[in-house]
């Protein structure tokens, strides 16, 4: 695989496709789009009582269909559940090198980076494994923009940085629905600051950036204007 001048690898991510681990028509449907990069959810698409046996899809897809030049990516549950190590495990064992990237939720700091990758590392070295597996992180609390920085030069395994708008509104406060409404009292683009930051946390360690998700799905003008915007921040 072609890497940049970092070591990273030269993954196209001009398009992430999220799917339900747990909906199983759902991923047969995604592996056939020929989008870039898809995502099978273990988080917030999956009901708790679903994450487990979730998993067993996510491995059954990964080794059972021809997912073509898409690069295969699971969306794991962050550190501070009962699932993220089992979801680790579970799937990395269970696929093994047909599996491209885990992408991990919420890290407040560097230090749930490098559990992931730890873990990571055990495994590649107890199966063998040939290839490295990557990492995407989801920036989506305040506390883990405060420390961006240093959650992006966290390991070498990082290939890309997500602004995850949703989850931060939340965490700052943030009203997500009424923002996209005529009488929204702000000026400018709420987020800029925040994809300003995690764009920039990114490029300097080599790595990509990415926008996350357009709520205001019928507004196709202002969803491209969106896209324009983040692109000129330095986003794929």
């Amino acid at each position: 695989m072609m890497k940049n001048k970092h070591g990273h690898p030269r993954r196209h991510r001009r398009c992430q496709l999220s799917v339900p681990a747990s909906n199983t028509r759902m991923i047969q449907k995604a592996s056939e789009s020929g989008v870039d990069h898809v995502f099978l959810d273990l988080e917030d698409a999956c009901a708790p009582n679903q994450k487990i046996s979730a998993r067993q899809n996510v491995i059954d897809a990964l080794n059972d269909i021809d997912w073509g030049g898409t690069v295969r990516c699971v969306r794991i549950n962050d550190t501070g559940t009962e699932w993220c190590h089992g979801d680790i495990i579970s799937v990395v064992e269970g696929a093994r090198e047909n599996l491209d990237v885990i992408m991990l939720t919420k890290p407040y700091d560097a230090s749930d980076v490098q559990f992931c990758d730890k873990l990571l590392t055990q495994l590649e070295l107890k199966l063998g494994l040939k290839k490295k597996i990557g990492l995407e992180l989801l920036i989506e609390e305040t506390l883990g923009m405060q420390n961006v920085e240093e959650i992006a030069a966290s390991t070498p395994r990082l290939e890309a940085m997500i602004f995850g708008m949703g989850d931060y509104s939340a965490s700052q406060g943030l009203d997500f629905t009424a923002m996209f409404g005529p009488d929204y009292r702000y000026p400018g683009d709420v987020f800029h600051y925040a994809k300003f930051r995690v764009a920039m946390a990114a490029r300097a360690r080599g790595i990509d950036a990415i926008d996350g998700p357009f709520a205001n799905i019928g507004n196709l003008d202002a969803y491209r204007e969106s896209c324009l915007q983040a692109r000129a921040l330095g986003m794929v």
